[in-house]
């Protein structure tokens, strides 16, 4: 079967920077629901796009095509007083940035009394390298399209 939208597309990737330093091998398949649904990259969803299982390909992509440009407006200080105790670097949080907008925000900093945080995804203003290897595809159930992500194994649970 090739993929195309609606389609339940599962893979094996490999992620690292241009440079060769290794991010991330994913050591479990993960799948995604083909079509535009933000369950993937767009530019590893074109290059995915009509191909089978089988197929692999390598993609370098320049930050606007992987996770964006790092935006320093999202890099907030914060007393430390604002936070639960136990507070720790690595911790995540939800809160809005200058803009309003929701993010996920990175605890990157503890200096004394006050917490930096960071709502830019941890890879934003990177250039990667996506090696992709297409295990299977499948068509994505009518429960799947309107939930608009995969359920099952590798995919989402409810």
């Amino acid at each position: 079967m090739k993929i195309e939208k609606d389609t339940a597309v599962t893979l094996r990737f490999k992620v690292s920077e241009i440079s060769g330093k290794l991010i991330e091998d994913s050591a479990d398949p993960s799948v995604y629901l083909h079509g535009g649904y933000g369950n993937t990259l767009p530019k590893i969803e074109e290059a995915l796009e009509g191909q089978e299982a089988g197929f692999q390909v390598t993609l370098d992509l320049p930050p606007l095509d992987a996770f964006g440009l790092r935006d320093e407006s999202l890099l907030q200080t914060i007393p430390k007083s604002q936070f639960p105790p136990g507070v720790k670097i690595g911790g995540q949080l939800e809160g809005r940035g200058e803009d309003g907008s929701e993010h996920i925000f990175n605890v990157v900093k503890i200096k004394g009394d006050t917490v930096m945080l960071d709502g830019n995804h941890p890879l934003a203003g990177k250039a990667l390298r996506f090696q992709v290897k297409v295990l299977d595809v499948r068509a994505a159930t009518e429960e799947e399209i309107a939930h608009r992500h995969v359920h099952g194994e590798h995919g989402h649970h409810h």
